[in-house]
């Protein structure tokens, strides 16, 4: 595992000691580790629903693999 230096504005600081303070995380590299975690889920979520409401993926997914 590797460290990454980040500066942080002043409100961010206080939010991630929040989350520490309220055991919401055992530390503050706990608290970032979340945070990149959660956008990442947010960004396959994202993901999915651009390709859902793509028209060529709507149908059958056995028949629209067999496209491919």
């Amino acid at each position: 595992m590797s460290t990454l230096s980040v500066p942080l504005s002043d409100d961010l600081r206080a939010h991630i000691k929040a989350f520490v303070k309220q055991g919401k995380a055992s530390n503050e590299a706990a608290v970032a580790r979340m945070a990149i975690q959660q956008y990442l889920e947010d960004q396959a979520v994202q993901a999915v629903m651009e390709a859902q409401s793509e028209p060529s993926l709507k149908g059958d997914l056995d028949a629209l693999a067999c496209k491919l």
